[in-house]
């Protein structure tokens, strides 16, 4: 399974559309399944941004919705947060995409003539692009405190015993 790496910025063109990045689309075109849109936009939870993500990794993300009961609030509130503002999109054949009005204002991107397109592993993320500069340095500095457990049956410094 391929995953989504770097930052790319790409322009708005005069019709709204934007490129997807070509390693994107490669990446997403890996793990599409036939009769499956090409990826799900969705505003992200906790940022400014609009997050993609392939189609399978949706559907993934949203499993633990089938453990909560049908006709519970919890249910009803995570399905409204999970599908209510989730679009399916598929680009046109030069991999351009039109983003809903909705998703431009949630990242700040109404009157931005560019996006930048960074990837975070199993999804990527489209943002303003003085916002994703902002995050990867915000982000970087955070990182740096952050320690990893190490897989069971590995020693101290990440080696199979």
């Amino acid at each position: 399974m391929g995953v989504f790496l770097g930052t790319h910025e790409n322009r708005f063109d005069a019709k709204g559309r934007i490129s997807i990045p070509a390693g994107f689309r490669s990446v997403l075109k890996t793990q599409q399944t036939e009769g499956d849109a090409l990826m799900i936009l969705r505003p992200s939870h906790t940022l400014p941004c609009v997050e993609a993500w392939p189609a399978v990794a949706f559907a993934r993300l949203t499993e633990p919705l089938d453990r909560l009961d049908m006709f519970s609030d919890e249910h009803d509130d995570l399905a409204a947060a999970l599908y209510a503002d989730a679009y399916p999109i598929d680009p046109d054949r030069e991999g351009r995409i039109i983003l809903p009005d909705f998703l431009r204002e949630h990242a700040g991107l109404t009157k931005n003539p560019t996006a930048a397109f960074m990837g975070v592993g199993r999804v990527f993320q489209i943002w303003e692009p003085q916002a994703a500069q902002q995050r990867r340095a915000e982000a970087r500095q955070r990182s740096r405190r952050v320690s990893i457990p190490a897989a069971s049956g590995a020693d101290s410094k990440g080696r199979n015993a």
